[in-house]
C-alpha cells in the first residue's frame, strides 16, 4: 500500500483502535509499530459503555474470549470510617452493566489480530512515514510529541499503582469494591481469570515507599496485608500472578494538534487510575477524531486530512471532558488523602449522603458510562 493518508504511531490499545477506526472509513493507514507478542500483563481495564460500543463497531469486542471480560453489576465505595459506603447497582439503573472489566493482554491481542486483517491498514516499521495526518499515540513518553516541541509537564503524585490478579474463596457476583483509605486507594475489580467468578484484578495506589514495601513482601505477607486492608469483605484473597507497579501522575499536553498532527491517549493526557478512566479517555479521543474527520470529509471535502482548522475541532471537543476527568480524579485523591479531621468527616458523610440520593447516583453512573 503506497501513498498513505494517515500514519498512526504506537502499539497500545489506543493506537490500534485509532488505526482500525480510521481504516474503517476507507483511509489508507500506516501503523508505525512493532507488534511483538506481549509479555505477561496483570493489568485489567475498566471499560465504559462508550468504549465497548467503539470496540463492537471495530469487530473486536466479540472476538474477546468469554472469560476475558466480566460485567460489573454492582459497586461499593468505602470511605475510611465505619458505615461510610456508597453503593451503585446496574439493576437500579436498568443497565446491563455499570462497566466491563477486561483483560489488558487479551484486548490488545484482539486489536492486533483485527489490525492484521484490516484491508486499509498496513503495519510498517517505526521509521518515518509520509502522510497528511500523523496520529501520535505512543503513550506518556512519546518521542514524536517531544520532537514537535509540545510540553506535557507531569505533576507526580509520589504514588505507584500496584497491580496483580487475585483468587478469592467467595464468588465476586459482579461486585467491584473500592476503598479510599488515606493515603491510599484500593480497588478490587471482579474478573473471571484465572478462576471463573472467583477472581479479581487488584489496583492499589499507594505512596512510593509503601509500594516498594508491598512489592518486596513474600506472597503470604502481601496476602495478609491485603486481607487487613479489605477487612475480609471479599473473602480470603490469594495471589494468582506476580505483582507489578508503575508511577502515577497528572498531566495534559499544552497542545494536542497542529498542522498535520494530533495527539491521542496517554500522549495527550494522564489521570490518576482511581476512577479507572485512563483507557476510556484515550478511546474517547479515537471516537472524537474519527467523527470530526468524517464530518469534515462530508461537509468540506476540499480540506486536507491534516488541516489544522479541522483538528482544532477535535481539540475543542476533547478539552472539557479531559480537563474534567483530570480535575475529578485529582480532587477525589486530594480529598481522601487529607488527614484533617473536618475534611475526613465531610468526605465520609458525603458518601453516605450521595448513597441516599438516587437521582444523583443515576447521573454519576450515566456520566461514567459515557466517559
Amino acid at each position: 500500500m503506497a501513498g498513505y493518508q494517515v500514519a498512526v504511531r504506537g502499539s497500545g490499545a489506543v493506537a490500534l483502535a485509532a488505526a482500525l477506526a480510521l481504516g474503517r472509513r476507507g483511509w489508507s493507514v500506516a501503523l508505525q509499530a512493532e507488534l511483538a507478542e506481549p509479555r505477561e500483563d496483570v493489568r485489567a481495564y475498566a471499560l465504559s459503555a462508550a468504549s465497548v460500543t467503539l470496540l463492537q463497531g471495530l469487530k473486536v469486542w466479540d472476538a474477546l474470549p468469554a472469560d476475558a471480560r466480566t460485567a460489573v453489576l454492582d459497586m461499593r465505595v468505602h470511605g475510611d470510617q465505619p458505615g461510610a459506603v456508597l453503593h451503585f447497582s446496574a439493576w437500579s439503573g436498568a443497565l446491563d452493566a455499570l462497566a466491563w472489566i477486561v483483560d489488558a493482554a487479551e484486548l490488545e491481542a484482539a486489536l492486533r489480530s483485527a489490525v492484521r486483517f484490516a484491508p486499509h491498514v498496513q503495519i510498517v516499521g517505526p521509521g518515518p512515514v509520509v502522510a497528511p495526518l500523523q496520529v501520535l499515540a505512543e503513550g506518556k513518553d512519546s518521542a514524536a510529541r517531544a520532537a514537535l516541541g509540545v510540553q506535557m509537564p507531569r505533576a507526580l503524585y509520589g504514588q505507584c499503582g500496584v497491580a496483580a490478579r487475585l483468587v478469592a474463596d467467595q464468588p465476586h457476583a459482579g461486585l467491584a469494591r473500592q476503598w479510599f483509605r488515606s493515603p491510599d486507594v484500593l480497588a478490587l475489580l471482579p474478573f473471571d481469570r484465572p478462576q471463573q467468578q472467583h477472581s479479581y484484578g487488584l489496583v492499589w495506589s499507594v505512596p512510593d515507599a509503601r509500594a516498594a514495601e508491598l512489592l518486596a513482601l513474600p506472597d503470604a505477607a502481601f496476602e495478609q496485608t491485603l486481607m487487613d486492608a479489605t477487612g475480609g469483605a471479599a473473602g480470603t484473597l490469594k495471589l494468582a500472578t506476580a505483582r507489578a507497579a508503575w508511577p502515577l501522575a497528572l498531566a495534559r499536553a499544552d497542545r494536542v494538534c497542529g498542522e498535520g498532527w494530533v495527539l491521542v491517549g496517554d500522549a495527550a493526557h494522564l489521570v490518576h487510575p482511581l476512577a479507572g478512566q485512563g483507557l476510556n479517555l484515550g478511546l474517547a479521543d479515537v471516537v472524537a477524531l474519527d467523527e470530526v474527520l468524517a464530518d469534515a470529509r462530508t461537509r468540506e471535502p476540499w480540506r486536507a486530512l491534516g488541516d489544522a482548522r479541522v483538528l482544532q475541532r477535535y481539540a475543542r471537543r476533547r478539552a472539557a471532558p479531559t480537563a474534567a476527568m483530570g480535575q475529578l480524579t485529582d480532587g477525589l485523591l486530594q480529598l481522601f488523602a487529607s488527614e484533617k479531621p473536618l475534611l475526613r468527616e465531610l468526605r465520609n458523610r458525603g458518601l453516605t449522603l450521595i448513597d441516599h440520593l438516587p437521582p444523583l447516583k443515576r447521573w454519576l453512573v450515566a456520566s461514567a458510562r459515557q466517559a
